[in-house]
């Protein structure tokens, strides 16, 4: 892949809509663009300043394609740094391919995916850590992961990043200069200034590690399985979560056999909901598949809503699903309360820290159960403005990062020298 050619693409999505977008981009992003725009002025696009733009028409071989605004941006004050150039034509799919098309022939090449933020990133216009933060933001499904996502394309992760740095660069400079010139006059390196630095180092990495769970929850939704014995309404809470009829609902133990998903958005957290079998012993040999389907899925879920029904008795199954969740992140969620309660609460309460009442068929409730999803998984300590890690490639540098560090704290703790410790330093 050439990097000096002038590419194109579509920047709009691929659906009817006001607006359609064509990117060029390249040296030659004017050229290519002129071939195919004429403005009703008759000037040419190569004479335009950067951030102007003008109307006009756009056309391929065969003729008018349609109306369209042409904006010019010049390097290296664009996007990717270079020459740019977006035509904006009406936003049906024919006709944007029709206008690429056009494009195309007249010199730019097809851009691969993620191209234009490719460029970018080459042409120093965004760090690495930025570049990842604008496929966040593109894919995020909430409020608050489209705000970890803006954070980190304005810096927020890289400042912080290089903070760490810059603290390590300042402890393994202070070793080099007192180990290298012992006779100048230099502040001498104490085991207790030395201590003190690197614990503070280990801190922040740990804190930052912990934020990318958070930050995965806040881009990816948190796996979450609706469990609970039958006929306790887990059907009916996964209709009212989804808004829709996802399962199917009787008064009939045992109608759901098969795990049912979804992703939905409860408030600001977006789960990945699983509605499970009820749990219990049974001679059905397919129901019985079905409960051990639900009983893998709760083993691979991180947040668990567990369903109990207000107007009954805790039975022996209902107590061991408790004794099986307690110490996870779990919600107890006692359904029917529009019925006369006859379920023990203090019992629930003893080894489920977290209880919301509702009544799933009324549809009454769900903003209490948002508000104890998001307090149980801590969402409203998380500052996504001061930045969050956000894929694997950067935890496994903060990891090695960590881990480098953390040696350097046993070469110290054990007696080694300090030249020993600074090349732990140097590593990290």
């Amino acid at each position: 892949m050439n990097e000096n050619q002038t590419i194109a693409a579509i920047s709009t999505a691929m659906a009817p809509g006001g607006i359609g977008m064509i990117r060029i981009s390249g040296e030659n992003a004017m050229v290519v663009a002129d071939q195919v725009f004429r403005s009703i002025s008759g000037r040419k696009l190569v004479d335009f300043k950067g951030y102007t733009g003008a109307y006009g028409k756009v056309s391929d071989k065969e003729g008018e394609i349609d109306e369209c605004v042409a904006f010019v941006y010049r390097a290296p004050h664009s996007y990717t740094g270079e020459n740019v150039v977006e035509l904006c034509c009406h936003g049906g799919v024919y006709l944007v391919k029709r206008a690429l098309r056009a494009c195309i022939d007249a010199g730019a090449r097809p851009a691969e995916p993620g191209e234009f933020t490719k460029r970018a990133f080459l042409n120093g216009k965004m760090g690495l850590t930025q570049a990842e933060a604008v496929m966040d933001l593109i894919s995020a499904q909430g409020s608050h992961g489209a705000k970890a996502a803006l954070s980190a394309r304005d810096g927020a992760i890289y400042r912080k990043i290089h903070g760490v740095a810059d603290q390590l660069l300042a402890i393994s400079a202070g070793l080099a200069a007192w180990t290298d010139y012992p006779d100048e006059d230099i502040e001498e390196v104490s085991d207790e200034n030395l201590t003190l630095s690197l614990s503070k180092v280990q801190q922040e990495l740990n804190q930052i590690l912990r934020d990318y769970d958070t930050g995965k929850i806040l881009r990816e939704g948190v796996e979450t399985v609706i469990i609970g014995r039958p006929n306790v309404g887990k059907s009916t809470l996964m209709n009212l979560l989804s808004g829709t009829q996802k399962s199917i609902v009787t008064q009939i133990p045992g109608t759901t056999r098969d795990v049912v998903e979804e992703t939905i958005q409860l408030g600001e957290v977006i789960l990945n909901l699983a509605d499970t079998a009820g749990i219990r012993d049974t001679d059905d040999v397919v129901e019985a598949a079905g409960v051990e389907l639900a009983k893998q899925r709760l083993d691979r879920s991180y947040l668990i809503l567990a369903v109990f029904d207000s107007s009954d008795v805790l039975t022996e199954e209902d107590k061991q699903l408790i004794e099986r969740v307690k110490g996870r992140p779990v919600v107890a969620i006692i359904n029917k309360t529009d019925l006369e309660r006859k379920i023990e609460l203090d019992y629930i309460r003893e080894h489920i820290p977290h209880m919301v009442e509702i009544s799933a068929a009324a549809g009454d409730g769900v903003d209490r159960l948002s508000a104890a999803i998001f307090d149980l998984l801590s969402l409203s300590k998380a500052n996504q403005d001061e930045g969050i890690i956000a894929n694997e490639r950067q935890r496994l540098c903060v990891v090695n990062c960590l881990n480098s560090v953390n040696e350097a704290v046993d070469a110290q703790t054990v007696g080694e020298t300090l030249d020993a410790v600074g090349v732990c330093i140097d590593e990290a």
